[in-house]
């Protein structure tokens, strides 16, 4: 069977980070004939020569439909890209360099409140895994301690939305902390070189940052409830207005809940594959970042809505958005059922304990 010819112009994302103004990306070949419209029903043949573009982060998926078999089960070709931040996966969409990306969920909101066509497609969930690092010989053990001092800020991140959560429950304001805004892979450097006190980290930089001399961090049960813990595989009504890219879409969503319940399953392999083999750290930081994680879930889509609806009023009362944002637009149902299917099929949940 022959390759359908792609209704869009095709982009190839080079195989390196990716900072956020720099997507590097190369044409590939380009028809009109087949493109499907948003709310048509997904296709279902995938051709021969089909290729789907995916923006990672910290090779997370990668590692994960590697390890678990996944990746070799799927019927067309997957070229990862790794990244850093929502924003610069947003600016991928944009350039029409990816046709997945992978991130948290502000990324959406973001998306929305720009007018772009981007959506999640899928939806998995742990407990919050941010935690709020500090600087070598910075102190803090009650929130109230955060005044004054001078916070990492990355906007249009998750982390954003862990601070700005976090400084509500202190009683503070923006005005009363320093917001030093730079991009995520800069608080680690900006923590060790003390110039700034404090910022919110993920797993598993958070592990390798706190292997730092010195370093530290706000105690956890101070701040486990200020992220919501979802991460999401997205696409765009561009990607998805080919064929052949919509079908094969559908497939890598329900290979990614697959190989994340095989995480659940298999917690050790993961540590080995992921944590010490892919990231350079040890089955003793792996055995922390999954006790602080917990097990994947699945999230229905209406709770999907919910929590970009969260996000957003909590960005627009800081002024955080240029103008307000629909929940209901940012999800593509058509693939819910898909994730459902996935779930039922490998025993995996789509609610938290």
């Amino acid at each position: 069977m022959s390759p359908r010819p792609s209704p869009r112009p095709r982009r190839r994302l080079a195989l390196v980070a990716m900072a956020m103004a720099a997507v590097t990306a190369v044409s590939a070949c380009s028809g009109d004939a087949d493109g499907i419209e948003a709310d048509a029903p997904l296709p279902t043949e995938i051709p021969e020569g089909t290729t789907l573009v995916v923006a990672d982060q910290q090779n997370r998926l990668t590692v994960a439909l590697e390890a678990s078999g996944e990746l070799d089960k799927l019927p067309f070709e997957v070229e990862f890209g790794a990244f850093q931040g929502a924003p610069s996966v947003l600016e991928a969409f944009r350039a029409d360099a990816i046709d997945i990306g992978y991130a948290g969920d502000i990324l959406e909101v973001q998306a929305l409140a720009a007018g772009d066509d981007v959506k999640v497609i899928g939806a998995g969930a742990t407990d919050n895994s941010v935690a709020l690092a500090l600087a070598p010989g910075v102190e803090v053990t009650e929130l109230s301690q955060l005044k004054g001092r001078k916070l990492g800020y990355a906007e249009g991140t998750t982390q954003q939305i862990f601070l700005l959560n976090l400084l509500e429950a202190a009683g503070l304001g923006t005005e009363d902390v320093e917001l030093v805004h730079m991009s995520l892979p800069d608080f680690p450097d900006a923590l060790r070189s003390g110039v700034i006190d404090a910022a919110p980290l993920s797993q598993p930089v958070r592990s390798r940052y706190l292997k730092t001399p010195g370093s530290s961090q706000v105690p956890e049960e101070l701040t486990e409830d200020f992220g919501s813990g979802h991460l999401y595989v997205y696409s765009s009504e561009t990607a998805l207005s080919d064929p052949a890219t919509a079908a094969a879409a559908a497939e890598f969503v329900a290979a990614v809940v697959r190989s994340y319940q095989w995480i659940n399953e298999n917690p050790q392999e993961w540590v080995r594959s992921y944590v010490v083999e892919s990231e350079g750290l040890t089955e003793e930081d792996g055995d922390a970042i999954l006790a602080s994680q917990g097990e994947f879930t699945f999230p229905t889509f209406d709770e999907v809505e919910q929590v970009i609806a969260s996000i957003a009023a909590g960005l627009d009362s800081v002024g955080g958005l240029p103008r307000p944002v629909e929940a209901s637009e940012g999800v593509d149902r058509r693939f819910d059922p898909v994730v459902a299917e996935a779930v039922t099929s490998v025993g995996a949940s789509r609610t938290r304990s």
